[in-house]
């Protein structure tokens, strides 16, 4: 029975992540503990599924009492007194009479029901100033698990999610939930944390998912298996739309899907301005399995592959064997075109082999990227061997992240040499010329890019880092998000300082941040010189075409303009009107 139906249309509002549209019911998850398998019932259902609660509680009921009287017998009354707390957590009358009558109220299965009235006082207790309250969400976690699995005693399995088409709900995602849901069942999803520049946002703009963040109190209030449309655009979660509002949506993805479909007629097209300056569109990707999508995206390599999922994803770090295999396969589908490898790009409280003892009090200013790296020396040397043994095997270069100042880029660079040597006399193949590269995403590096062009083959301007470090805004944190400025003159003034850097040394310079797959600053970037694009592999089509939209000259006399500039939004102000003139419908 689906009660939707009867529901007016509501709409919650939040910040835009990832463009697209998705029409499908809506799936929640929350924190604590896991979302058990919901679906609909019937009217003439609800007295047996409430029945089915009142057994489940009169289970844990029993299971706690036992509990309690075993710990008495071991360790004393004092000790035992926690479940004695927990029997009455379960014989709450307001949770009982809000699960009966959910049950009756949503026609969905008890468990669920449960599931969800217990995420709704968690997250009113999550929020309460009180540290000592806020401490008692795990007894209550623990209870409410044990209730779910005693809905099914004899079958404890539980179900991660719907198989049919869904939107995902959640108060946040990891990166890795993100790299790794089902992107066959899941059209998009909603998240109360997060933000736009966050990972998870990346992730989902390189899958082509749309996503919306910042919805605030969605968890708690969104019944799974409402019907909904998930707009990425303007950033909406709208829950039982009317008629006329689906559609107005589907009239809208029609719209979308024409200018898709003429981009896919141009894949691969070369990506050449009107004028004739020729620029590399190229894909940055986080997993082997993205390879089927770069290739039919038209991009002209890798740009940027990143190694942290494959490094950091299982309890030990992948040996040197095990890497090699998986950077030849990535040489091997993308040939004849380059990849560039980036190494190791994380905090070393990300390592498997010597997590931190303490957490460091700002991390994104502490150990991580190429600091970790030289730091253990045996694990560079792994990850070295394997980028230069699947040199071998295609076109491949190696980068280093957060380079701060040249003694990095020797040890990094004799790193290299030393593996290069071993390799030799081992008699085991690699390229002796391959290419070795840096990120520029730390406003040292911008500053002294003159004395680091002549170091190195190439730079690659990490754009979401750059910009974070010269504004001094966490870019993932919701006050200062405001300050986080793409277009900010320091930031543009110091693109174009290392971009004439590399060109007075004769080496190429690319982005690969968050600004190269922003076409309303594909315009801004081409005019201040940048040969190389790296993006998701679903935006290089639409940066594609926006290249070959524009002329070099027009957006050179623009770039020059937007550099004497005093204010941040005059200058996307300029990039955004060039956009306009030459490709509005590309544009969101």
């Amino acid at each position: 029975m689906d009660k939707s139906e009867n529901q007016a249309e509501f709409v919650y509002e939040g910040i835009p992540a990832s463009p697209g549209i998705a029409i499908a019911p809506v799936h929640v998850i929350a924190r604590g503990f896991s979302a058990p398998e919901v679906y609909q019932i019937e009217e003439s259902e609800v007295s047996s599924e409430q029945e089915r609660f009142k057994e489940a509680i009169d289970l844990t009921k029993r299971q706690l009492v036992e509990l309690q009287n075993r710990l008495e017998d071991l360790a004393g009354e004092n000790e035992s007194a926690i479940f004695e707390a927990h029997v009455m957590m379960i014989e709450d009358p307001s949770v009982y009479k809000r699960v009966l009558a959910g049950i009756s109220s949503r026609c969905q299965n008890a468990e669920y029901v449960f599931y969800a009235v217990m995420q709704n006082f968690l997250e009113a207790m999550r929020r309460i100033p009180d540290p000592f309250l806020r401490e008692r969400t795990a007894d209550i976690e623990d209870v409410a698990q044990r209730v779910l699995r005693n809905f099914s005693p004899d079958n404890v399995t539980r179900h991660m999610g719907p198989d049919d088409r869904h939107i995902l709900v959640a108060y946040d995602l990891a990166p890795s939930d993100t790299a790794s849901m089902d992107r066959r069942h899941v059209m998009g999803f909603a998240t109360e944390q997060g933000s736009v520049n966050s990972h998870t946002a990346i992730l989902a703009r390189s899958f082509g998912i749309p996503a919306v963040v910042g919805l605030e109190g969605c968890v708690i209030d969104v019944v799974a298996l409402s019907s909904a449309i998930l707009d990425g655009y303007s950033g909406k979660l709208i829950l039982h739309p009317t008629e006329e509002t689906l559609a107005r949506y589907r009239t809208l993805g029609d719209a979308k899907a024409k200018v898709r479909s003429s981009l896919d007629a141009k894949r691969g097209a070369a990506t050449e301005t009107v004028d004739g300056r020729v620029l590399t569109v190229s894909a940055n990707i986080e997993i082997v399995e993205e390879l089927p999508l770069v290739k039919r995206s038209g991009a002209k390599g890798i740009g940027l592959y990143r190694t942290e999922f494959l490094l950091l994803e299982g309890e030990e770090m992948p040996d040197e064997q095990r890497q090699t295999e998986i950077y030849s396969k990535v040489a091997r589908e993308m040939a004849p075109h380059q990849v560039i490898i980036r190494t190791l790009d994380a905090g070393g409280d990300k390592l498997p082999v010597e997590p931190l003892t303490e957490p460091e009090p700002n991390p994104f200013l502490g150990w991580r990227g190429i600091r970790v790296s030289l730091a253990r020396p045996a694990m560079f040397r792994e990850q070295i061997r394997a980028v230069l043994r699947a040199s071998a095997c295609g076109k491949v270069a190696v980068m280093f992240p957060m380079i701060s100042g040249l003694s990095e880029i020797w040890r990094g660079k004799e790193m290299v040499r030393r593996c290069m040597d071993e390799l030799e006399k081992e008699g085991v193949p690699f390229d002796r010329d391959l290419p070795v590269g840096i990120m520029i995403e730390v406003p040292a590096a911008a500053l002294c890019a003159d004395l680091l062009a002549p170091e190195v083959d190439f730079f690659s301007i990490g754009t979401n880092d750059l910009i974070q470090y010269t504004v001094a805004a966490d870019r993932v944190n919701p006050h200062v998000a405001d300050l986080y400025r793409p277009t900010h003159p320091a930031v543009i003034r110091l693109i174009k300082r290392t971009i004439d850097a590399a060109n007075d040394n004769g080496i190429w310079t690319g982005i690969c941040g968050e600004m190269a797959g922003d076409i309303r600053l594909t315009p801004l970037l081409i005019g201040l010189g940048v040969e190389e694009l790296s993006v998701g592999p679903q935006m290089v089509p639409r940066v594609g075409q926006a290249i070959r939209s524009l002329s070099y000259a027009e957006c050179a006399a623009m770039s020059d303009e937007a550099l004497r500039h005093t204010r941040s939004q005059g200058v996307l102000d300029l990039s955004l009107s060039l956009a306009r003139k030459h490709y509005a419908e590309l544009l969101d």
